[in-house]
């Protein structure tokens, strides 16, 4: 069996039969055993989509993140003030150190916003969206019922208008566009 073992391997490692000794084939085959097919790790799928708390069931929501707002800041310090001398004549100007610092103007925001569900979003719903942007002037693409890039700037330039910095489509847009039903 070790001959079998070492006429197998010693092709696979291209060295020659005598310098393969029985220590060095045990350890491949050990190392080679973990080449075997392992049964898939099954991810848990989530079962709901992620909304906000008490939202009614059956709705479908997109948490908007805004990004904070920071300026940089620049001061001058004063080190050192001037020298003046009794006549009122500056004899050593002042000297100032500069400092720069970022400051938080406006913090990070998350904001819940409901959206028509993934089974909504069909082809033809998603075509009737690119011609109403394109009829507001908001989209000049092809009409193609895919939500590429386009639609999705074109769908963030309609909502901001709104007050939504937002490329995904929010229910409130689609009823505004005629795409969705009103409730009532």
């Amino acid at each position: 069996m070790t001959q079998a073992l070492r006429n197998f391997v010693a092709p696979l490692l291209r060295v020659t039969l005598p310098s393969l000794t029985t220590g060095v084939m045990v350890g491949l085959m050990i190392g080679l055993g973990a080449c075997v097919p392992q049964t898939p790790v099954q991810v848990p799928i989530q079962a709901q989509p992620e909304a906000p708390p008490g939202a009614p069931p059956g709705t479908c929501w997109h948490r908007n993140t805004s990004p904070a707002v920071i300026e940089t800041v620049t001061d001058q310090v004063l080190i050192q003030p001037a020298q003046v001398n009794e006549a009122g004549q500056i004899t050593r100007p002042a000297v100032f150190r500069t400092v720069t610092r970022q400051e938080i103007v406006q913090p990070r925001r998350d904001a819940w916003v409901e959206t028509p569900c993934p089974d909504q979003l069909t082809s033809g719903f998603i075509a009737s969206l690119q011609r109403a942007l394109a009829a507001r002037g908001f989209y000049q693409g092809a009409i193609t019922g895919r939500m590429d890039r386009a639609t999705r700037i074109a769908v963030r330039r309609y909502q901001k208008d709104s007050g939504l910095d937002s490329s995904t489509l929010s229910l409130a847009t689609a009823r505004q566009l005629g795409l969705v039903a009103i409730a009532q």
